[in-house]
C-alpha cells in the first residue's frame, strides 16, 4: 500500500508542472484572442464612430421620443361620463346620466401639432450637429495617431543614428584620436534620444486612447492603416466656406429653434380662446325620462393666458438672438480654423522644401566629417539635434493641419475635399 501511495505522489509531482503550464496557456489564450488587432482606415474609423458613439445614439433616441410627442399632440381630448343621483326616497329620487364632450376652439389642436413637429425637427437637427462634431473629432484623432506613429518612427531612426554615432565615438576614443569626453557626450546624446523615443511612444498611446474612445474599441487592438505618403487637407477658399455656413448644423438647429418658439406662440395665442363643453344626457325622475342638453363656456375675465403668451413671445426673441449669436460664433471659429489650416500648410511646405533637406544634408556631412576627423562631436550633436527638431516641427505642423481641417468639417457639417498628397520629404 505504501508503494502505491508513493508512486501516486511521484506521478503527481511530475504532472503538476504540466497541468500548471496547461492552465496558464488556457488563461493566456482568451487574453490573446481578446486583443486581436482591428485594422482601421479613416473611413472605417468614422463609420464605427457614427454607428457606436453613445452621444449619437442618445441624440437619435431623443429624436425618436419626439415622435411620440407629435402623436400625443394630435390626440383629441377625452369625453367625460357623469352620473348624478338625487334623493333617497323612491318618490322623489332622480338619476341623470350625461356625457360631457369638450370642443377645442381657436385651432388649438393644429397649433399644438405644429409646435410638436417643430420640436421634433430641432431634435433631428441636434442629431446632425452631434454627428458632424463626432465625425470631425474622429478624423482629427485618426490623423493624430498617424502623426504619432510617424513621430515614433522618426524617433526610432534617430535612436539608431545616435547609436551609430556613439559607436563611432567609442572607436575614435580607443584609437586615441579624441578625448573620452567625446564618448561621454555621445552617450548623453543617445540617452536624450531614448527619452524622445519614450515620449513618442507615450504620445502614441494617448492618441490611440482618444481614437479608441470615439470608435468604441480597446486601444490595444487598434492598428492604424496609415497612408504611404503624408496626406494634407486641401485648403478651400474662405468665401466658399462662409457660403456654406447657412447650411451648417448649428445654424440650422438655431433656425429650427426659432420656428419652434414661433409655433409655441401660436399655441399660447390659441389658448386665449375658451373651449366649449357640450353635455348630452338623460334624466329619469318619477318614472319619466327627460333629455338633458347643456353647454359650458368659461368666462375669460381674469385668466386670458396673457402671461404665457408674453413669456413665449420673449422666448422667441431670445431664440432669434441665439440664432444671430450662433451664426456670429461659427463665423469667428471658421475664420480661426481657416487661418490655422493655412498657416499649418505653409509651415509644412516651408519645412519640407527648405528646412528638412538642409538639416539632413548638414547631419550627413557632420557625421562623415566626424568619422574623418574634420569635425568635433559637438558639431555632430548640433546637426543631430537640428534634424530631430525639424522633423518634429514638421510632424506638429501636419497634426495641426489635421485638427484645423477637422474643426472646419465640424463647423460647416460637411466633408472637405479629398486630401492632397504633399510633395515634401518625410524621411
Amino acid at each position: 500500500m505504501k508503494k502505491v501511495v508513493l508512486s501516486l505522489a511521484i506521478a503527481g509531482l511530475y504532472c503538476a508542472p504540466v497541468l500548471a503550464q496547461t492552465q496558464q496557456q488556457s488563461a493566456v489564450a482568451p487574453e490573446t484572442a481578446r486583443i486581436a488587432p482591428v485594422a482601421l482606415t479613416l473611413s472605417a474609423a468614422v463609420e464605427r464612430a457614427m454607428r457606436l458613439h453613445p452621444e449619437i445614439r442618445a441624440a437619435i433616441s431623443e429624436a425618436a421620443a419626439q415622435a411620440g410627442a407629435v402623436k400625443q399632440a394630435g390626440v383629441l381630448p377625452n369625453p367625460e361620463l357623469e352620473v348624478l343621483r338625487e334623493g333617497t326616497d323612491d318618490r322623489n329620487r332622480s338619476s341623470t346620466v350625461q356625457l360631457n364632450i369638450p370642443l377645442e376652439l381657436g385651432g388649438k389642436r393644429s397649433a399644438r401639432m405644429r409646435a410638436a413637429e417643430r420640436e421634433q425637427q430641432v431634435a433631428q437637427l441636434d442629431v446632425n450637429a452631434v454627428r458632424a462634431r463626432i465625425r470631425g473629432e474622429t478624423s482629427a484623432a485618426f490623423y493624430e495617431v498617424v502623426a504619432a506613429l510617424e513621430r515614433s518612427r522618426v524617433a526610432g531612426e534617430l535612436a539608431a543614428i545616435a547609436g551609430q554615432a556613439t559607436g563611432a565615438a567609442g572607436k575614435r576614443v580607443l584609437a586615441g584620436k579624441v578625448s573620452p569626453v567625446e564618448e561621454t557626450r555621445a552617450n548623453v546624446a543617445q540617452a536624450g534620444v531614448h527619452i524622445e523615443v519614450v515620449q513618442a511612444k507615450r504620445e502614441l498611446d494617448r492618441a490611440k486612447g482618444r481614437l479608441a474612445a470615439l470608435v468604441g474599441e480597446d486601444p490595444r487592438r487598434l492598428e492604424i492603416v496609415s497612408p504611404g505618403a503624408v496626406e494634407l487637407p486641401r485648403l478651400v477658399p474662405l468665401p466658399d466656406l462662409l457660403s456654406q455656413l447657412e447650411r451648417a448644423p448649428g445654424v440650422l438647429r438655431a433656425r429650427a429653434a426659432v420656428e419652434h418658439r414661433q409655433a409655441v406662440v401660436d399655441v399660447e395665442r390659441a389658448r386665449r380662446m375658451p373651449d366649449v363643453t357640450v353635455a348630452v344626457g338623460s334624466k329619469r325622475e318619477e318614472g319619466h325620462r327627460q333629455t338633458v342638453l347643456g353647454l359650458s363656456v368659461p368666462l375669460p375675465l381674469f385668466d386670458r393666458n396673457q402671461g404665457s403668451l408674453l413669456e413665449s413671445l420673449r422666448r422667441t426673441d431670445k431664440a432669434r438672438d441665439e440664432l444671430d449669436a450662433e451664426a456670429s460664433r461659427l463665423r469667428a471659429e471658421l475664420y480661426d480654423a481657416h487661418a490655422r489650416l493655412s498657416a499649418a500648410l505653409e509651415e509644412v511646405a516651408l519645412i519640407s522644401t527648405d528646412v528638412l533637406p538642409g538639416a539632413e544634408s548638414a547631419y550627413r556631412a557632420a557625421s562623415r566629417g566626424f568619422e574623418l576627423g574634420k569635425f568635433s562631436f559637438l558639431e555632430v550633436l548640433d546637426a543631430q539635434r537640428t534634424l530631430f527638431q525639424s522633423k518634429n516641427q514638421y510632424l506638429l505642423a501636419v497634426a495641426e493641419s489635421y485638427r484645423a481641417s477637422a474643426d472646419i468639417d465640424r463647423l460647416i457639417g460637411t466633408i472637405t475635399p479629398a486630401p492632397a498628397t504633399t510633395s515634401g520629404q518625410e524621411q
